[in-house]
């Protein structure tokens, strides 16, 4: 208790969720850049490459699997930001 009265912190319930919904948001607006960018940079090696069209699409379908499911969770943790966000306003 000393320790709130010499700072003035106070964390309240609402305080805490609300830092909460800012780190979920954070990260899922971070997944979802770093996803684009990934995608972004993965064409352009592949117009700089210029691959042949008979070579195997395998990889290129694995690589997509991976970015929706990246872009999913970033887009997961922009809704459970906002979600705790909204319920912060509650408390």
């Amino acid at each position: 208790m000393a320790l709130h009265a010499q700072l003035g912190i106070v964390l309240t319930p609402a305080l805490v969720l609300n830092g909460l919904a800012l780190i979920c948001a954070l990260c899922g607006s971070w997944l979802l850049v770093i996803t684009h960018c990934r995608q972004i940079g993965a064409s352009r090696r592949a117009v700089i490459a210029q691959a042949p069209a008979s070579r195997s699409t395998a990889g290129d379908t694995a690589t997509q699997r991976i970015n929706q499911v990246f872009y999913r969770f970033g887009w997961a943790g922009l809704l459970l930001g906002l979600g705790l966000s909204a319920a912060s306003r509650s408390l």
